[in-house]
């Protein structure tokens, strides 16, 4: 994201300090060892009554959190609760659990097989950030009711207390940012994987080919907020997205669904390399900005700019309609050949107008031509990445959430045509693909074949609806 942080730590770097300050807790008569089940647990907390433990001698707890460590009581059997108060009005006061057993010293991530017994957010968190000497915490506003329970801990052992804010977490529409469902979604293979470019997660989103800036503008222009209902549209990302991309993602054509095109009065085998722009505003005298584009008596232009029947509001090729050929020369339709059903396009036949008198009144079209005689052009494919869900607040769905997943969230085309410019590109480079959209190189390319997925379309609906 660009920002460089002072210290990178983990609550295993302080178990030592946590299970120390855990048995304090205990000497000073705010702790205890429970035996109760989770579902017990739960039921007396629902009543607001007592564990028959509660009241148990300090030494008892003492030893039994010894044995707790050293592995000598089974997972399930026994937990560290906080002495907090069962009567409050704030159910995060409820004798939150501090401790858990896991069986069979499982290694951690960080902390190794040293460890059984692990603490819980509620009971690490505040200690941790006490111990770290933090001047704010700040947090989601879900987490404002344990804002009690966060500096009763703090109160109880004498520690230092952060100051803690709460804010409205950033909802954006046609997405999920639960933790709880982004893991449903994962685990039950409905993505593919936590960096799913569809994901609204760091790793998704940079996969996808968001930039950090990106991000920061968008943050930046929205603000922060304690209105808890707030939900900012997906085209508003979209709109920083495209403008940081807009500076610095060349220009380059890729067709998505090849079309052949013969041009029949330009003789076969004969190539021309014509310059292309890698950017709007690019000057005749940078090279640089510019990249060559083979020019042959084969192009291929995407099938959806062509149609049998022409019509006023159609800026595509048809048959006897000219059109231009980006960077290139008019061209106009003069044969189709069809296939056996009589309906399915194979090939369309034109000529080129190499003087470039001919003023199509209508469209230009990207395209890409056979680089050498009967070699096809370099094959991609295109993974075309769209909203996740249908509605925009699939959150207010309930149970049924699932259901309103968008079935074209994710459309691949394998047999992608582009120009032969971008055959070194590496993951991650960035490419805006004339007329279609923003492009970045997919961590699933080979060199074989390039694999692109498109971080945005070139609509902006978001700027046209004013900011």
């Amino acid at each position: 994201m660009g920002w460089e942080p002072f210290k990178i730590t983990y609550t295993s770097d302080y178990f030592q300090d946590l299970y120390e300050l855990a048995v304090e807790l205990i000497r000073r008569g705010h702790a205890y060892v429970d035996h109760q089940t989770p579902e017990e647990i739960k039921e007396n907390r629902e009543k607001k009554m007592n564990s028959p433990w509660r009241d148990r001698p300090i030494a008892e707890s003492l030893n039994l959190f010894d044995e707790m460590k050293r592995g000598m009581i089974e997972e399930g059997k026994a937990t560290l609760r906080m002495k907090q108060d069962m009567q409050s009005d704030n159910f995060n006061m409820y004798d939150l659990i501090a401790y858990r057993i896991k069986a069979s010293f499982t290694p951690h991530p960080h902390a190794g097989d040293k460890w059984c017994i692990y603490p819980s957010y509620d009971y690490s968190h505040c200690i941790v950030d006490s111990l770290e000497n933090i001047t704010h915490s700040l947090c989601t506003l879900e987490f404002e009711t344990r804002r009690a329970s966060y500096y009763w801990l703090l109160d109880a052992l004498g520690l230092y207390q952060p100051y803690v804010w709460e804010y409205s977490r950033l909802n954006v529409t046609n997405t999920m940012m639960s933790k709880r469902k982004l893991n449903r979604l994962v685990t039950q293979h409905w993505v593919d994987g936590w960096d799913d470019p569809r994901l609204m997660t760091l790793a998704g989103l940079r996969r996808r080919g968001v930039t950090p800036k990106s991000i920061n503008d968008f943050v930046r222009g929205i603000g922060i907020t304690r209105s808890d209902c707030s939900v900012i549209r997906l085209d508003r990302l979209e709109y920083h997205i495209r403008e940081e991309l807009n500076k610095i993602a060349p220009r380059t054509m890729v067709v998505l669904h090849p079309l052949k095109v013969v041009i029949t009065n330009l003789e076969a085998g004969s190539l021309m390399d014509l310059d292309a722009k890698k950017w709007p505003d690019a000057q005749l005298e940078d090279a640089s900005s510019f990249y060559k584009v083979p020019f042959s008596n084969i192009v291929y232009i995407d099938h959806s700019d062509f149609r049998m029947q022409d019509s006023k509001d159609y800026y595509g090729l048809a048959p006897g309609k000219s059109v231009l050929l980006r960077y290139a020369f008019p061209i106009k339709c003069t044969d189709v050949i069809l296939g056996d059903d009589k309906e399915t396009i194979l090939e369309v036949r034109a000529e080129y107008d190499p003087s470039k008198r001919t003023k199509p009144k209508v469209g230009v079209l990207h395209w890409v031509a056979e680089p050498s005689p009967g070699v096809d052009p370099l094959k991609v494919e295109v993974r075309l990445f769209d909203k996740l869900f249908l509605s925009e607040n699939p959150g207010e769905l309930g149970d049924d959430w699932l259901s309103d997943l968008n079935p074209e969230s994710k459309v691949v085309i394998p047999g992608a045509y582009a120009v032969s410019s971008v055959k070194n590109a590496a993951v991650g480079d960035r490419f805006q693909f004339e007329r279609l959209g923003y492009f970045v190189v997919d961590k699933d390319s080979t060199p074989e074949k390039l694999v692109f997925n498109r971080t945005v379309t070139l609509r902006d609906s978001y700027s046209k609806s004013g900011k």
